[in-house]
């Protein structure tokens, strides 16, 4: 029976209940029935329910702040059947100006019976939220007749000028003819008489210019009520007859004291232009034992706004953050391999290995080249082979252990690179037929990909080799380079090497990089075989045939193979040839072997310098020739820094060349300075040094010579494959071991 880790289904869980939420927030943002200009239908509602000349009941409240707990369950219902005739927002309906909170409030309105009018305050400002208010409900500043009152409402926010709007204010009262008059806005003009926890001076009307001018308008006119919101708290006091109310406690910030509580105002206008009012306090949850356990509780509920959908939100986040914590710190780790795997049961056994790639032969390159070595290299130890690659026109027409995807599209200037069908089902069904104990993938994207999927479809393991430094390659993608270079071809790599079995790197180097972009999977350190003894078998006649044809005297000969691409710096050797026929004396060719989307603007830049009979473009060499080529050579020459091992450099070393190369991934734990060669910083002055001292130095390069063959012969194709074959057999061990453990 498998088991289920309860924590990690939680945490999932806790993501699920934050992704439906955000798309929830999105649903009401651009999906939800749009409305505007609400005002206008509220006030035809207001004047049907107070004719002219009546008298009317309305109740103000303030601070609702989209609140759902307290105003949507406990203060509709009472003000539904509070018998008043329209209810006021004083300020604050909203917790913020965003598109969903207006959203939100206007459903949380549409539970009232009653129609309502709101008055623009400091969070309906919030957030650009002054364009959200005017488009939806109406102007930030206007008043309303209802029966014989004249209900004011200014804008408190700085949106709309003070100026401008006590011109209005005064031209209106002037020619007004109302029996009373209600004054509205947002930020309190008067600071209550017990100090408000934490406020500020923009917690209050500015600028104290605006407030001094509308303490004036209001006793000139005789003004019988002003309402301020935006403090959470009730506060009155009176100033030469005209009661000012701050009134802030419909469902925010409330904490439960004598002075902040939940409350509305309840308002009377009598026929004849008499005005009283009444605060009402709804008792929400008190206890005499609980008070002040639940004034902390209900400062939380509040924090949060008592929208449970914002609840559940920051609550499931929280959730999800304190399982992570927790698997973090509590949950132990073991860093070292697991040392108790016994790999033998399938080492001494034959095994299956599918491979996948997105080159191989015939195309010639560096990863098509290893894949072919390690494929014999396992046929030699009995193993069986699967290669699933793309299909090119100049294949081998029988092949037995190859499936050839047709191609959905080819780009290079040779079409060199292919994006293989993976859709064809007769390619799933050719690998399940194989049986795989293994998947080996050799590129973390496209027919890697697939791989990867059948490998889980499987249930076996995926060992993925690093081979290619994708940062090089962005000026083959469709892509802004940089977003590539810098992001996407790092994120790529991690992402799909986490979600193998085990990483073959050929350098510890590469292991390093793997390690800094947060790659933890087993990873294997497992330089690529080269045939070493073929390179010892090149007769001397056959070299010497190939120097005739050549045309090649008594000149050094300099060798470096390469595809003819940017990320393989060849621009950076071709100016230093030219450099070093100033310099020296001594008669050297420079034989770059390789072929590629740039051969043709290369070529025109060896034209352009004079350059041809020092440096040749030789073109594409076969593999079963290039030990003969190698051999032509008295020192190998690289500037590539796109490299994760440089297998060129081992093969160069085969054949007893030194090498010059600039130091990159590939190249520092392959080249060992001053032992078979030498590694320099991208800089050409020190590399021409050092080819320099290798084209005059003949005693030097001799040196150089036997032991960089003495290196190479630790690399041979046939340990190669055996270390492969144990990495297999050690990922099996573990998958069998992680199995038996979950039954």
């Amino acid at each position: 029976m498998i088991r289920r880790n309860p924590l990690k289904l939680l945490f999932y869980l806790s993501l699920a209940v934050v992704t439906a939420l955000v798309a929830y927030k999105v649903y009401l943002n651009f999906f939800k029935q749009d409305f505007e200009a609400v005002h206008s239908e509220q006030v035809e509602r207001i004047h049907q329910r107070t004719p002219p000349g009546t008298g009317i009941r309305f109740a103000v409240v303030g601070n609702v702040n989209n609140s759902v707990g307290i105003f949507e369950r406990r203060f509709i219902p009472e003000l539904n059947q509070a018998g008043v005739d329209f209810v006021v927002s004083a300020g604050n309906a909203v917790r913020g100006g965003g598109e969903d909170k207006y959203r939100a409030l206007y459903g949380t309105l549409g539970h009232l019976d009653i129609p309502y009018l709101l008055t623009f305050g400091p969070h309906e400002y919030e957030n650009f939220g002054s364009f959200r208010f005017y488009d939806h409900f109406g102007p930030h500043f206007y008043s309303v007749r209802a029966g014989n009152t004249r209900l004011i409402f200014l804008d408190s926010t700085g949106k709309t000028p003070w100026r401008w709007q006590m011109r209005w204010l005064r031209d209106l009262l002037t020619h007004d003819t109302s029996n009373a008059h209600i004054l509205f806005i947002g930020h309190p003009l008067l600071k209550p008489e017990t100090p408000a926890l934490f406020d500020g001076e923009d917690d209050y009307l500015q600028p104290p210019a605006f407030r001094s001018d509308l303490m004036q308008v209001v006793r000139e006119h005789n003004i019988d009520l002003v309402f301020s919101a935006n403090l959470s708290m009730f506060d009155q006091q009176v100033i030469d007859g005209t009661p000012f109310i701050t009134t802030g406690g419909a469902g925010g910030l409330v904490l439960n004291t004598d002075d902040s509580f939940y409350h509305y105002i309840d308002v009377r206008v009598s026929p004849d232009g008499e005005v009283s009012h009444q605060m009402e306090r709804l008792e929400v949850g008190q206890h005499p034992v609980w008070k002040r356990l639940e004034s902390l509780w209900f400062f939380i509920y509040s924090l949060f706004y008592t929208g449970f959908l914002n609840f559940i939100l920051i609550l499931s986040v929280f959730v999800a953050l304190t399982i992570k914590l927790y698997q973090i710190i509590f949950v132990g780790k073991n860093y070292y391999p697991d040392y108790d795997l016994d790999p033998t049961p399938w080492l001494e056994k034959p095994l299956k290995v599918a491979m996948f790639t997105n080159n191989y032969l015939p195309f010639i390159g560096g990863v098509p080249i290893s894949i072919e070595r390690l494929r014999r290299g396992l046929e030699q130890l009995e193993d069986s082979t699967l290669i699933v690659a793309p299909r090119y026109r100049d294949q081998p027409e029988q092949e037995q252990a190859v499936v050839r995807v047709p191609s959905l599209l080819a780009m290079g200037a040779k079409r060199e690179f292919r994006l293989a069908n993976i859709f064809l089902a007769r390619v799933r069904k050719r690998v399940r037929a194989f049986r795989p104990d293994v998947i080996h993938l050799h590129h973390p994207f496209w027919l890697g990909s697939l791989g990867l999927f059948m490998a889980r479809q499987l249930r076996i393991p995926a060992i993925y080799t690093y081979h290619t430094r994708l940062e090089h390659y962005a000026h083959f993608v469709p892509l802004p380079g940089a977003l590539f270079r810098n992001l996407i071809s790092h994120a790529l790599i991690k992402r799909f090497a986490n979600r193998c079995d085990g990483v073959i790197v050929p350098t510890y180097s590469t292991e390093e990089y793997l390690r800094m972009i947060g790659v933890t999977t087993p990873t294997f350190v497992q330089p690529t075989g080269i045939e070493f003894e073929r390179f010892q078998a090149v007769e001397s006649s056959d070299v010497a045939q190939l120097r005739s044809e050549l045309g090649l005297t008594d000149e050094k000969v300099f060798i470096s193979v390469a595809r003819l691409s940017n990320e393989k710096n060849i621009d950076f050797m071709i100016e230093a040839m030219d450099q070093l026929r100033r310099e020296s004396e001594v008669p050297f060719r420079f034989l770059m072997i390789g072929d590629g989307h740039q051969r043709d603007r290369l070529q025109a830049k060896i034209d352009d310098l004079e350059l041809g009979s020092h440096f040749t473009l030789v073109g594409a060499v076969q593999p079963d020739d290039m030990a003969l080529w190698y051999n032509l050579g008295d020192a190998f020459l690289f500037a590539s820094k796109s490299e994760t091992q440089g297998m060129v450099i081992l093969e160069a070393m085969s054949a007893g060349l030194p090498v010059v190369a600039v130091r990159s991934s590939g190249i520092e734990d392959v080249v060992r300075d001053g032992l078979n060669g030498f590694k320099t910083p991208e800089n050409q002055a020190r590399w021409l040094e050092r080819t320099r001292q290798l084209l005059e130095d003949d005693e030097l390069r001799s040196g150089l010579s036997d032991k960089a063959r003495d290196f190479a012969a630790d690399y041979s194709v046939e340990q190669f494959a055996r270390d492969v074959r144990e990495i297999y057999a050690t990922s099996l061990a573990s998958r069998d071991k992680r199995r038996q453990a979950s039954d």
